[in-house]
């Protein structure tokens, strides 16, 4: 059995500096970086909390009752990343997903989500507005989040099998409570579009080749035809905490392999440039798409790079900008916003020079080297930036 590598070395205190270009650039919505590819998501991490211990992505021998989290003074406050949200929509932004940690930790939520869903892009088209969650405080928090104007929520749910389910999160947590949640997000209406038509509400499922693979047969049974979007993530190499090993890694195109032993299933279009989802429709009897049955995706993050069409940038809890899941240090915007002189034409200057020289494009270089290749330098936790 091989051991895990616990960090010595803390990467939330080491950031590069956000610099203000000699050359003035404005916000006009046609960012690039420096391989052609625009800015279109942002993803906010609200906090580097979680109330679960799953082993792939903040580890109970890591994350224990010593680890210091970021203190409170160091966390963006809901009007500086509304702030920094509006920057971000001045130059092409059109889609904010917060993440954490377990986003639904940050006290008063709602109140964030209220001030974003009053951005709206140039054209006066409305963000859309997205959260990732484990779903354990889902069910008293979906209405007031739909509210408060949530377009739609995205629950991580490894398994049925509440034994399965319980040792993935490693704190005892019953799996009958996160879909008591996903079917409050339902019943609040997160996920309508509008036309009426539940298009929004997505379930993620990481998948461990030993771990769980008994479930993906179970968890397609359950949510094929409730409208509900079932999508499969390959096991991952984020961070350095969770043991990651090639061998745990079920590749997506095993996945639809064994999903198609029991479901016809037909490739659909990619819903939007950039998507990291492929996606797959569940066939009726004539082989057409059913759309009344829905559809799976599988997000093949290991097996099939997709950099080439990566569209998102990540603003963690304490404001450090990155531009890679796999990245090893984010830009101090904080620094640049709290400081009073610093106007939001400075602000967006200082994010536009940092996306033209972004590069980085580390699954595709992933893919050349081999497979017990050690990475250059250690990456930032999943947990600290989300997925």
């Amino acid at each position: 059995m091989s051991e895990r590598v616990i960090p010595l070395v803390d990467q939330r205190l080491s950031a590069l500096t956000a610099l203000l270009p000699a050359h003035p650039i404005a916000a006009s919505g046609l960012l690039s970086d420096g391989l052609g590819r625009p800015l279109h998501d942002l993803r906010i991490s609200v906090t580097d909390r979680c109330n679960f211990r799953c082993n792939y992505c903040m580890p109970k021998e890591v994350f224990d009752k010593d680890y210091r989290y970021l203190p409170h003074g160091d966390l963006l406050n809901f009007e500086e990343i509304t702030r920094l949200a509006k920057i971000f929509v001045a130059h092409g932004v059109r889609k904010i997903r917060l993440t954490g940690g377990e986003p639904l930790l940050r006290k008063n939520l709602e109140i964030l989500v209220e001030l974003l869903a009053t951005i709206q892009t140039p054209d006066g088209t409305p963000l859309d507005l997205t959260l990732t969650t484990n779903g354990s405080l889902l069910a008293r928090k979906a209405k007031s989040l739909k509210d408060a104007g949530l377009n739609r929520v995205t629950v991580s749910l490894d398994g049925l099998d509440d034994a399965v389910f319980r040792a993935m999160n490693d704190v005892d947590f019953p799996v009958s409570d996160v879909l008591e949640g996903i079917a409050a997000a339902k019943d609040a209406g997160l996920g309508l579009d509008a036309n009426g038509q539940l298009t929004g509400l997505k379930v993620n499922m990481v998948v461990k080749r030993r771990t769980n693979f008994d479930q993906i047969l179970p968890m397609a049974r359950h949510f094929r035809g409730s409208g509900i979007t079932l999508r499969f993530i390959e096991y991952m190499d984020v961070g350095a905490t969770n043991g990651w090993r090639m061998d745990d890694v079920l590749p997506s195109a095993d996945v639809i392999q064994h999903l198609q032993q029991e479901f016809p299933l037909v490739a659909l279009d990619p819903s939007a440039p950039g998507e990291t989802a492929q996606r797959w429709g569940y066939a009726n009897a004539s082989g057409q798409f059913d759309p009344s049955l829905g559809e799976i995706g599988v997000i093949s993050s290991v097996t099939q790079a997709f950099c080439r069409d990566c569209n998102r940038a990540r603003l963690s809890t304490e404001g450090k900008l990155y531009l890679c899941l796999f990245a090893s240090r984010g830009y101090d915007l904080r620094t640049l916003l709290r400081q009073s002189q610093t106007n939001d034409a400075e602000l967006a200057s200082a994010i536009g020079h940092i996306w033209q020289q972004r590069d980085d494009r580390y699954s595709e270089l992933r893919a050349s080297q081999p497979s017990n290749a050690t990475p250059a330098s250690r990456r930032v936790e999943m947990s600290y930036i989300g997925g």
